[in-house]
């Protein structure tokens, strides 16, 4: 077992599989497939997060605050990537502050600017999802064959 998995719970690619799931409201969102205070977008938005703890509670990693930040900001990556290569058609360069800048460092310095926010949005999302994640891990029992594995483990008195 790799110490990722010790750690966070999952595989690497079953954390890559668990961030993809918010992937698609990246799209759908910057190329106004699905408006802003739609039923839609609040299940978009709210719905891969809601996985994810769910994941977490189903798995019980040692460690699920870590492992959500983990998904998170793994999310992160994919909000970043969504809105470069969506750019043109979302954000573009519409930056009137920035107007003496030249063209190309008007796009990098707002580029950057984006990925960054990006991968904040993400992380913060993990440390939302998080928090939740441990406070019902604590509420709620852990899976039936998580406990009796958790007994079969005990030494004997």
């Amino acid at each position: 077992m790799s110490a990722g998995r010790r750690t966070l719970g999952f595989s690497w690619p079953a954390l890559v599989a668990l961030a993809a799931l918010a992937a698609p409201r990246v799209a759908l969102h910057d190329l106004d497939v699905v408006p802003e205070g739609t039923v839609v977008a609040a299940l978009l938005a709210v719905g891969p997060p809601l996985c994810w703890v769910a994941a977490v509670l189903w798995r019980r990693p040692p460690r699920p605050f870590l492992t959500m930040v983990v998904i998170g900001a793994l999310y992160g990556v994919f909000l970043a990537a969504g809105h470069q290569v969506f750019w043109d058609s979302s954000l573009g360069m519409d930056a009137p502050g920035l107007a003496g800048l030249e063209p190309g460092a008007r796009e990098a310095l707002l580029r950057g600017a984006a990925v960054m926010s990006s991968l904040v949005t993400g992380t913060m999302v993990g440390v939302i999802a998080g928090a939740v994640a441990v406070l019902l891990s604590r509420v709620l029992p852990a899976p039936a064959r998580r406990r009796e594995q958790a007994d079969a483990s005990r030494p004997l008195a």
